[in-house]
């Protein structure tokens, strides 16, 4: 698999609730393969890796796939709810910035940044 493919494979193997960065990602795979765990190959200008006969021993011999470990408990059909109010917040703060006056696009920022401030004082316990 190329990395950008493993990134998806894992956010899909775990409901979604995991999605590692690109950032932590590649660095991973060079550690790998340093390792002899995996091997790379080019193709098409893209990485492709596969695991060698250690790496896959290793994969054998180790916990639980982590996609597994970071899924569960998560009550899935709360955080469907929570990603659909989260992208329809944006696909509407999207729209006044595309389509809005200055003014507009001012009082939507600052709708944003009142909201995130609200929602670390849910955490803190306070109104």
């Amino acid at each position: 698999m190329h990395g950008y493919e493993m990134i998806q494979e894992i956010a899909e193997r775990s409901g979604g609730t995991w999605k590692p960065s690109p950032g932590s990602v590649y660095p991973t795979l060079q550690l790998l393969e340093d390792e002899g765990l995996i091997t790379s190959e080019s193709t098409g200008g893209k990485k492709l890796f596969s695991l060698t006969e250690a790496g896959r021993a290793t994969a054998d011999e180790g916990p639980q796939a982590p996609w597994e470990e970071a899924s569960r408990g998560v009550d899935q059909e709360a955080l469907s709810e929570i990603r659909q109010a989260g992208f329809g917040l944006m696909e509407a703060f999207g729209q006044v910035w595309k389509a809005g006056s200055k003014e507009q696009r001012d009082k939507a920022l600052a709708v944003v940044n009142e909201a995130r401030k609200k929602l670390y004082l849910i955490l803190a316990d306070e109104d």
